[in-house]
């Protein structure tokens, strides 16, 4: 695929935003699954999801959820777990109208090429992209679990240039060291989402 711009989108903090905190999804999850839920179960969680997690290790959210259980001493059914969470998630999630314009008047672009690249599961984000009904405004989806590493790594940047050619490449997201820092040093022109208060894609629509 050639094109003049590749703009690409971060999906979590990005184009979707959240209600509540992910300790207050994870919270609820457990409350609803086991009828109880401490910080010291949160806190396993975290560890052992991440510790999965850095390393693109298959199924990160089921290590967390094992940790959490192992903390807490209690034999649960991981899967119905995991379940709840996503469900949490997704609907803990919303994208702003303004999100939507910005997509529709640059997708109406033949210059320009629309990507999500973002760090994650690749099945989970694709499933919380079509949660939102988000995938028609894309051209290609870089997912880092999927490519074998985090945008850190500079792996999904190298598979946007493998997929995308284009003349100039534009990372719009909220981490600077993964969407400002990584995207300069893989040569893509870093935008950061740092207020939500300030409603990136209404400027960015105003400038087109």
């Amino acid at each position: 695929m050639s094109t003049t711009t590749a703009i690409c989108f971060d999906l979590d903090g990005t184009l979707v935003q959240y209600d509540r905190s992910f300790d207050e999804i994870l919270t609820t999850t457990f409350e609803r699954e086991l009828g109880t839920a401490t910080e010291e179960m949160v806190a396993a969680y975290e560890s052992g999801f991440f510790d999965a997690f850095e390393g693109c290790t298959p199924e990160p959210y089921h290590a967390g959820m094992r940790a959490a259980l192992a903390e807490a001493e209690i034999d649960a059914d991981v899967d119905a777990l995991v379940a709840t969470l996503r469900a949490e998630e997704f609907a803990a999630t919303s994208v702003s109208s303004a999100a939507r314009d910005c997509l529709s008047e640059l997708g109406a672009d033949e210059a320009t090429t629309l990507v999500v690249c973002s760090d994650g599961v690749g099945e989970w984000q694709r499933a919380k992209i079509g949660h939102h009904d988000l995938g028609s405004h894309f051209d290609e989806t870089v997912i880092s679990y999927d490519v074998g590493g985090h945008k850190t790594d500079g792996d999904p940047y190298d598979a946007v240039r493998e997929r995308v050619d284009a003349e100039e490449y534009v990372m719009v997201g909220d981490s600077h060291e993964s969407d400002v820092v990584a995207a300069r040093e893989a040569g893509f022109v870093p935008v950061q989402y740092e207020d939500a208060e300030t409603d990136l894609f209404a400027i960015l629509t105003a400038m087109l």
